[in-house]
Order: structure tokens, then sequence, then C-alpha cells
């Protein structure tokens, strides 16, 4: 299975980190502590699928593939899904709103054993899939514009976009809220990218038509490598006609992880987290870093995103 586009790097690594900040004072010691390493960590997930069996598919859902009502017939957790669809085939075609659910089920299980090392992992895992499933284009077989003659569009809705505006967003959102459903909330995220997804293609198509090539793409010095991009004033009109979508879905994520962390250690009996953040988790998280600069210099992963 190819590896589709996600998240750039910097939104993901944002996301976790102003989650962060939407937790209650009694998780704030433990969380703050190791606020770089959830941002850091953000991006694990996709520098996995190059290493991972299995990993590919926890980031998308190709809801096309299962027809119009595929939001009102889909079973919502994995072992009715599992009975209806098979295995081979939902994996085949995205698990990613199954697999928010096993992951949140699996940190509050951490939570509940009081084990910090993997709170953290699990944390920031977590941040990531759920923001993967607020990526518009993460809910289509046409996931970089490749059936639509679109190529590259996923990098520029996720990466270039967020990269040059997200600065102008406002990501205040509130204290992180209990959430009694976490499946019902997992599909409405998938089903709100999903309404999203025509007008990410159509709006890119039809700035297309109105620029040139050489107005609609630029060069860029990224990481020290001259790369072509597309070109400030394309990205600003594409973002204008968007009005705030980008913006809406990060604001979004950050909700969403804020609010299923704290879920989680609701539902773990609210275990004391202060006595955590002197837990002896340093040499993990050294182990964790030096395995990122392998798998960034093995697999040629750039720590900024390609667009």
């Amino acid at each position: 299975m190819a590896a589709k586009p996600r998240w750039g790097f910097w939104a993901h690594k944002r996301i976790n980190r102003l989650a962060v900040f939407r937790l209650p004072p009694e998780m704030q010691p433990f969380f703050k502590k190791y606020s770089d390493y959830l941002t850091e960590n953000a991006v694990n997930p996709d520098k996995r699928r190059y290493a991972v069996v299995g990993e590919a598919e926890r980031h998308f859902i190709d809801l096309d593939v299962y027809g119009d009502s595929a939001l009102t017939t889909l079973p919502h957790h994995w072992q009715s899904a599992l009975a209806r669809i098979g295995e081979d085939s939902l994996r085949k075609h995205g698990i990613v709103p199954w697999h928010v659910q096993l992951a949140a089920a699996q940190l509050t299980s951490a939570f509940r054993d009081k084990d910090a090392r993997r709170i953290l992992r699990l944390s920031a895992d977590l941040g990531h899939y759920i923001a993967d499933a607020h990526v518009p284009l993460h809910t289509t077989r046409n996931y970089n514009g490749q059936l639509s003659g679109q190529d590259g569009i996923h990098g520029f809705w996720e990466s270039r976009l967020p990269e040059l505006f997200a600065e102008q967003y406002d990501m205040w959102l509130g204290p992180a809220k209990y959430r009694p459903d976490i499946a019902a909330d997992i599909w409405k995220a998938v089903g709100d990218s999903h309404a999203a997804m025509d007008s990410v293609l159509r709006f890119e198509k039809q700035l297309t038509a109105q620029y040139p090539t050489d107005k609609k793409y630029s060069y860029e010095l990224r990481n020290n490598v001259l790369t072509r991009m597309q070109s400030r004033e394309f990205s600003a009109k594409y973002h204008q006609m968007l009005a705030g979508q980008v913006e809406r879905r990060m604001r979004a994520s950050v909700e969403m992880v804020g609010n299923i962390w704290y879920t989680c250690w609701v539902n773990a009996g609210q275990p004391d987290l202060g006595a955590l953040a002197d837990a002896e988790v340093g040499e993990e998280m050294k182990e964790a870093a030096g395995q990122q600069g392998w798998l960034q210099r093995l697999f040629h992963v750039r720590p900024e995103p390609d667009n």
C-alpha cells in the first residue's frame, strides 16, 4: 500500500502542543513538563509508516469506497465493522476512526496503570491520528488529487497553507471537556472532514484555471534546498477562497486532542499525575529521539514536509 500524504510535520507538532494547554490543573504538571516530547513526537506515526506493517491504514479512511451513505451505514465500532466488512477490506481503505478508539482505550489503560512512558507515547500518537481524521483529503481515494489532475494538493492544503497562515489563526479554545462517546466524536470529525473535501478540490481547480504556471508556482529555499511550491500569491488566494477552512480543521483538531486526553484520564479514575512528573522517562525520550534520527537518515524523511 502506498503511503498517503499527511498533515505537515509543523501542523502536527503545533496541534499537540496547543492541546497541552487545554488540560486541567491536575494534568498540567505532567503534560507541561513533557510538552516538548509530545510536540516533537507528534510526527512519529508518519515516520513509522515507512517501517511498520499496518501503520499506513491508521491515518485515513476512503469513505467514497463505501458509497454516499457511508457515514450512516458503516459500523462505528471495530468488531461490528469486522463482522460486516472483513479485516482485509477495512485495512485496505483505511481505519482511522476505529483506530482512534483503540488508541484512546490504550491511553486510558496507561493512565490507570500510571505508566508514564506509555502515557507519553500513546498521547503523542493519539494526537496524531485525531489530527489526521480532521484533514478532508484523508477521507477519499483522491487523497492527493491524483484522480482529478491536481497532484500535490494534499501537501498544499495541510502543509503549505498552515505554515504560511497559521500564525494568524485564533487557537484559544478554553479548557478541555469530558466527552462521553469517543466513537461518535471521531466519526463526526471524519464526516465534517469529508463534507469539506469538495471545496478543497473545486476551489483549487478553479483558481488554477486563472493562473499561468509561472504565477502559480515559485521556488523557495527549504532546508537549504531550492524547492518548487505554490507561490505565496496563489496560496493566499486559495486560503481566502477556503474562508477559514484550514483554521477550523486545525482548531477542531486541537479541541478534540485535548478533550480525548482529558477523557482518557477521567475514565482511568483521574490518577494523580503530579508524582508521574518526576518519573524516570528521560532515557526513553532520548532513545526515541535517536530512533527518529535513524529513521530520518534511513528513509530520507525531512524535518519539514515536502510540498
